[in-house]
């Protein structure tokens, strides 16, 4: 009986060994291939919030600017006011 357990147990055990070691070869390679995929993605975001972000402080330093040309433009007017009136 044991001499029929170990003509059956040995050749399954080998098959078993072979079978669990050939797909974790494939799973490595699987695993890295999705990381790069992963972190491709990332870098995408990444990008996209980035010009989120510069379209943003883009608009806020034009508003900053048309404001100061306007108020620069104000103080313009009245010194010129000032010496008309001066003048007259």
């Amino acid at each position: 009986m044991t001499r029929i357990l170990k003509s059956v147990f040995a050749p399954l055990l080998i098959m078993v060994l072979l079978l669990s070691t050939g797909p974790t070869h494939l799973i490595a390679q699987d695993s890295a291939k999705q990381d790069m995929k992963d972190a491709g993605q990332d870098t995408k975001d990444a990008a996209k919030e980035t010009g989120k972000a510069t379209k943003k402080t883009a608009k806020k330093t034009g508003h900053a600017v048309k404001k100061g040309t306007h108020k620069a433009a104000e103080k313009t007017d009245q010194g010129a006011q000032k010496v008309e009136d001066k003048t007259e």
